[in-house]
C-alpha cells in the first residue's frame, strides 16, 4: 500500500486500505456509488475535519499491515465473483426473508407511537425486492458475461455488456439511497430508551446488513467493473 493523501477519491482510498471502509461508513462519507471524489472533498461536505479521517485511516493503514492478511480485492475475476457470490449474494437471500417478520412486528406493534417505524417497513420492503432482483441478475446473466469478457475481451461482448454494467450502478445507487435513509430515520440505529428486544434486534441486523451491502457495492463497482471499463 502507498501513502494516503487529501487528494486521493474515497473509492481508491478503499481499495488500497480496505479496512478504511468502517472510517468512511462512521463518518456517514459514500465510498461505494459516490466514492470518486478526493477525501479532502468528500470530508468537507459532510463538515468533517480532512485531517481528523485522513489521521483514522493512516492509524487503521499501518495495523492491518503489520497483521498482515489478504483482502478480495487482489483476488483473480472468478475468485472475486465467487466471493461476492458466497459471502453477500447468499448472505441476502438468507437475511432479508428471515429480517422481514421482525421489522412487520415491530412496525405493527410500535408504528403508532414512533410513526418513522412505518416508513422503514416500507424502505425495507423496497430495499429487500430491489437487492433480491439485483443479485438474481447479475448471478444468472452478468457475472457469466463478465467472465467471458474479461477472458476475451470481444468487440461484439463489449457491446452486449456495457448497458449491464450501467445498470446494476443505478440499481447500486438506489439501494444506497435507501440505506442512507434508514441511517437517517432510525438515528444512526440508535434505539430508543426503553425499546424492547425486537425493536433493538431490527435496528442491529438493519445496521449489519448496511454495512454488508456498501462493502458488496465497493468489490463489485470499484474493483470489478473498474476491471470491466479498463478493457472497453
Amino acid at each position: 500500500m502507498g501513502t494516503i493523501s487529501m487528494d486521493m477519491n474515497v473509492a481508491d482510498i478503499v481499495t488500497a486500505v480496505p479496512w478504511s471502509a468502517d472510517v468512511f461508513r462512521k463518518h456517514r462519507i459514500d465510498f461505494c456509488c459516490g466514492g470518486k471524489v478526493s477525501l479532502l472533498e468528500a470530508a468537507e461536505e459532510k463538515g468533517i475535519q480532512p485531517d481528523v479521517v485522513l489521521e483514522e485511516i493512516t492509524s487503521m493503514k499501518k495495523t492491518h499491515e503489520n497483521r498482515g492478511g489478504t483482502h478480495p480485492s487482489t483476488f483473480g475475476n472468478k475468485t472475486l465473483i465467487a466471493y461476492i457470490q458466497e459471502n453477500y449474494h447468499q448472505s441476502l437471500r438468507d437475511e432479508l426473508p428471515s429480517l422481514a417478520p421482525y421489522i412487520t412486528r415491530v412496525s405493527r406493534v410500535h408504528g403508532e407511537n414512533h410513526p418513522h417505524l412505518l416508513r422503514l417497513y416500507d424502505l425495507f420492503q423496497e430495499l429487500k425486492i430491489e437487492l433480491l432482483d439485483h443479485t438474481e441478475d447479475e448471478d444468472r446473466n452478468v457475472f457469466p458475461l463478465i467472465l467471458e469478457f474479461l477472458d476475451n475481451p470481444t468487440e461484439e461482448l463489449k457491446e452486449k455488456l456495457k448497458p449491464h454494467v450501467f445498470e446494476l450502478e443505478e440499481e447500486h445507487e438506489n439501494a444506497g439511497k435507501l440505506l442512507n435513509e434508514l441511517r437517517e430515520i432510525t438515528n444512526d440505529y440508535t434505539p430508543p430508551e426503553g425499546a424492547c428486544g425486537t425493536y433493538r434486534l431490527v435496528y442491529a441486523r438493519l445496521e449489519k446488513l448496511e454495512k454488508d451491502t456498501f462493502e458488496h457495492v465497493h468489490l463489485e463497482n470499484n474493483i470489478l467493473f473498474d476491471r470491466v471499463r479498463a478493457e472497453i
